[in-house]
Formats: structure tokens, C-alpha cells, sequence
């Protein structure tokens, strides 16, 4: 038997997650051409290595390549075809965002968010690694003897968005499904 209100409901739902999904792959790509602007313009504007102090004692900008991982992994390994290593694996990793992103898409909007940060974030890199062959690294924090690695916009919003995903998965709610 038809039902109208039914009908206007499952339309609804889709339209608003059609919305959503959307505004998500907008961040993503707003994600994207900020890293990649910002990564031009350290490449433009300061010499391999060089720094500029931006809050002395804790912040500096310095243009650093990152050939490995993350963090750094196997940045100093000489590795037979690295780079097509390193891109293969950033594919890989993106393909698995991809199908996790797919199948979660009912998931709460803070989820959706959250993978919408990793998504672009990873792009941002995986485009650096097929392009020039290395990720362009430059926000250098440290305090004290504390010295963290170099990172990127890319980074930072793939590490907000994996901190927003299991803070999502701790806060919210989850049903059980199947039978008792």
C-alpha cells in the first residue's frame, strides 16, 4: 500500500543528507586548497630548512620535506622507489577513508565531520606525494627541550578530524542491532 507521508519522509531524509554530504565534501575540499595554498607559499617563500620565528620559544615556520610517513617515519630510510612507496600507501590509506567514509554515512554529524577533515586532509598530502614526491611539512611547535615534528594543514585537520571520530565514538550512543 502506498504511503504519501512515508514518501515525503524517506525524501526529506534524502535531501538532507544529500545537504549534508555536500557541505562535508565542501570542507573537504576548503581542507584541500588550504593546505595546498599554504604549502605553495612556505615552497615560495622560504628556502629548504629556513625558519621564521612566529612566537619565539614555541612557534616557528620552517620548510621542511617530509619523504616518509607520518610523523616522519622513514624519512631518513633509503628505500628502492620510495616515493611510489610512500603515494602507494597514502592511496591505500585513502581508499579505506573512502570506504569507511561510505558505509558510515548515516553516522552523526560529528562523524561526518570528522571524516570530512581526514578526507581532504589526506588528499591535501597524497597530492604532494604524486606531484613533487614528498609532503611539504612547515608549522614547527617546540617548547622548552620539547620539540614536535613538523607538520601541515593537511595534518592538522587529518589529527582534529581522527580526535573529533573517537571522541564520537566514546560520547555517542550506539544501538545494538540483532536479536536478543
Amino acid at each position: 500500500m502506498y504511503d504519501a507521508h512515508d514518501t515525503i519522509q524517506r525524501t526529506h531524509e534524502r535531501l538532507v543528507r544529500l545537504t549534508s554530504t555536500q557541505v562535508l565534501l565542501a570542507i573537504a575540499a576548503a581542507v584541500l586548497v588550504l593546505d595546498q595554498a599554504t604549502k605553495t607559499w612556505i615552497r615560495e617563500a622560504l628556502p629548504l630548512h629556513a625558519s621564521v620565528t612566529v612566537i619565539p620559544g614555541l612557534l616557528d615556520l620552517t620548510h621542511v620535506r617530509n619523504t616518509g610517513a607520518v610523523f616522519g617515519l622513514l624519512n631518513a630510510a633509503d628505500i628502492p622507489f620510495k616515493p611510489a612507496l610512500m603515494t602507494v600507501i597514502a592511496l591505500l590509506a585513502l581508499v579505506a577513508i573512502a570506504i569507511y567514509a561510505w558505509r558510515s554515512a548515516g553516522d552523526g554529524p560529528a562523524a561526518r565531520l570528522a571524516l570530512a577533515l581526514i578526507l581532504g586532509g589526506a588528499v591535501g598530502n597524497l597530492v604532494d606525494r604524486v606531484r613533487i614526491g614528498y609532503v611539504v611539512d612547515f608549522v614547527d611547535v617546540y617548547w622548552r627541550g620539547y620539540h614536535f615534528w613538523a607538520f601541515n594543514v593537511a595534518d592538522a585537520a587529518i589529527s582534529v578530524g581522527a580526535v573529533l571520530l573517537i571522541l564520537d565514538m566514546i560520547v555517542r550512543p550506539r544501538h545494538a542491532s540483532g536479536t536478543a
